[in-house]
């Protein structure tokens, strides 16, 4: 079994303290980013009283998505950023 390793995560401007598998890191660190752009995302288009406000709908959104798709939201999200990311290269080589 691995030795587990402390992580320090924020979300919604709380800072938890974590050990988790070093092999779990990577995945973890893109969960908490989505959570967080998630909550910017619902604070930017819904009224909410507070965080903990925000938090709910992500929460919601999450199992929600994860119930209907059946896969890992967090890899979908990986793998929209990467062709993102080409999408750009490509807008600005086709410029030059």
């Amino acid at each position: 079994m691995a030795e587990l390793i402390p992580v320090n995560i924020v979300i919604a401007d709380r800072s938890y303290r974590l050990k988790i598998n070093p092999t779990d890191e990577e995945t973890v660190r893109k969960t908490v980013k989505l959570i967080n752009d998630k909550i910017l995302e619902f604070k930017t288009n819904f009224a909410g009283k507070d965080l903990q406000d925000y938090v709910s709908m992500v929460l919601l959104w999450f199992a929600t998505e994860q119930n209907k798709a059946g896969t890992s939201v967090i890899l979908q999200s990986g793998q929209a950023e990467k062709l993102n990311a080409l999408e750009s290269l490509l807008d600005k080589a086709l410029k030059q």
